[in-house]
């Protein structure tokens, strides 16, 4: 009784022992360059190199404007992240790029430099200031709820692009 007693200790704490490396292993460390917007995303590091591969594959750069310690900002990028349609379109159809400081083109800034804010720039390099969210006085800002407009917008920015060009 006591070596069966002795026996399943031993194992209950080599199994408890070696569960947290097991659930480290499972765990999917964060691409550097998503901060929490997409893991499974590849995401470019700055504004000129997102236009240059806009251009060069045919596809929408998605700039989004944010910062760390806005809680507006982080509300929206966990329902961006969780939100599956606006994930797969991302990952597949368009040059993502998430920026934490203003650029120098100050036409991604038509309304004002506020965050969260998300713009479209098209395959031709300009900026697609008629693909607005849903508030007149801050026109490209969105938040956790508007994630079905947010979808909608993306749409309009991969339809736009054969008429466009």
């Amino acid at each position: 009784m006591l070596q069966s007693t002795l026996a399943i200790s031993f194992l209950l704490i080599a199994v408890c022992s070696n569960l947290p490396m097991a659930i480290n292993k499972e765990k999917k460390l964060p691409q550097t360059l998503s901060r929490g917007w997409g893991d499974d995303i590849t995401w470019v590091q700055t504004y000129e190199e997102g236009l240059y591969q806009a251009k060069e594959s045919n596809k929408p750069l998605m700039v989004i404007h944010h910062l760390e310690e806005c809680q507006y900002c982080q509300a929206l990028k966990k329902a961006f992240s969780e939100h599956t349609a606006i994930q797969e379109m991302a990952q597949n159809h368009f040059i993502m790029l998430n920026l934490r400081h203003e650029t120098t083109d100050k036409n991604l800034s038509p309304d004002g430099q506020y965050v969260p804010r998300i713009m479209f720039v098209d395959p031709s390099l300009r900026v697609r200031a008629d693909i607005t969210g849903r508030y007149s006085n801050r026109q490209f800002t969105y938040q956790p709820e508007d994630m079905d407009l947010l979808e909608s917008n993306m749409k309009k920015a991969l339809r736009l692009i054969p008429t466009e060009l």
